[in-house]
């Protein structure tokens, strides 16, 4: 097994795609709105992934946050909020925005779980800033560190009774970036005093299955080199100080804020102490290059790997209740 998530490129499994995954055989697949039509067709490309695989408990992921961040959506499916509603909520009525987060994200759990999807990439524990990025603003909940924590772990909880696995991201934070990582490389000048707020979700939630990595430099750690590709972030700050020992996997290595080849990014992601790397774009070149450049992937990060995919559970809950639960708890805010 190569320790890379791959994208593909449509609605179905190529053949060239499925030779590729059969010899490279990553640790898991990543879907965007390109591969997604309807329910019988979804369904039908994540079991051709198992299938493929011989994995029943294959990471299948999606980046599924609500709002502006959500690669199924309407008329097949419905729209979600964004964390931003949320924190709204906790302004006037704490608990309810967090049984409201909760529920919302066990509907987001049971949707995936219908389709075959096993991991969504969400909660984002970033505490924001009024300079942070809209890229991050615009989905994030809060730049209060217990309130993003709190609804952080009650997404958590709503996912795996939902019966998928979430990811925190970004760590060790992104609430500091004032450009966006698709585009630019932030580089954060605060100090390691100030950077202990940043953290702070993230500890509380260090049991977390999965984690995903931020593409910015973070002078007070490592002058030289984005999270992503830092030995001292992932081991002094990731591993130690937060205390996280999950599987930590990067953020989208395409992304502006990283340079090299495809290959030369991956490689430097792993040999930094990341588990897995993200490729989303399924260029057959590109693909090629990574699996040349990594080797198989390590005995920890297969342990790691194993166990996050084994707190997947069976679905619980009824949809309509739970949206329903969401939206009378919403409706404080209007």
């Amino acid at each position: 097994m190569k320790p890379v998530i791959f994208g593909l490129s449509g609605p179905v499994l190529t053949p060239d795609e499925a030779a590729f995954f059969r010899v490279t055989d990553p640790a898991g697949f990543i879907l965007f709105q390109r591969n997604v039509v309807d329910r019988s067709q979804l369904r039908a490309l994540t079991d051709s992934l198992r299938d493929l695989t011989g994995r029943t408990d294959l990471a299948v992921l999606i980046d599924q946050e609500g709002g502006r961040v959500a690669r199924m959506g309407p008329p097949e499916w419905p729209a979600f909020p964004a964390g931003p509603a949320f924190d709204e909520l906790y302004e006037i009525a704490p608990m309810s925005a967090i049984q409201a987060a909760r529920a919302n994200a066990q509907a987001l759990g049971l949707m995936l779980a219908e389709v075959g999807i096993t991991v969504d990439c969400l909660p984002l524990l970033d505490v924001t800033r009024a300079e942070t990025t809209d890229a991050i603003a615009t989905r994030a909940y809060g730049g209060e560190p217990m309130r993003v924590a709190a609804m952080g772990r009650a997404t958590l909880e709503g996912l795996a009774a939902g019966g998928v696995v979430g990811v925190v991201k970004h760590m060790p934070g992104h609430g500091r970036a004032v450009v966006d990582t698709h585009y630019h490389l932030p580089t954060v000048t605060a100090t390691a005093e100030e950077l202990a707020i940043d953290l702070e979700p993230f500890q509380a939630l260090a049991h977390a299955p999965m984690g995903m990595t931020s593409h910015i430099v973070f002078e007070a750690w490592d002058r030289d080199r984005p999270a992503t590709l830092s030995p001292i972030v992932i081991e002094n700050v990731i591993r130690e100080r937060i205390g996280f020992d999950g599987l930590l996997m990067t953020d989208d290595i395409d992304m502006k804020a990283l340079s090299g080849t495809a290959g030369q990014k991956a490689a430097g992601a792993v040999a930094a102490g990341c588990d897995i790397a993200l490729d989303c774009w399924a260029r057959m070149a590109e693909m090629e290059d990574i699996a040349a450049s990594l080797g198989e992937i390590s005995d920890r990060s297969r342990v790691r790997l194993d166990r996050a995919m084994a707190t997947m559970t069976s679905p619980e809950g009824d949809f309509a209740e739970l949206i329903a639960k969401r939206d009378a708890f919403l409706a404080l805010v209007r």
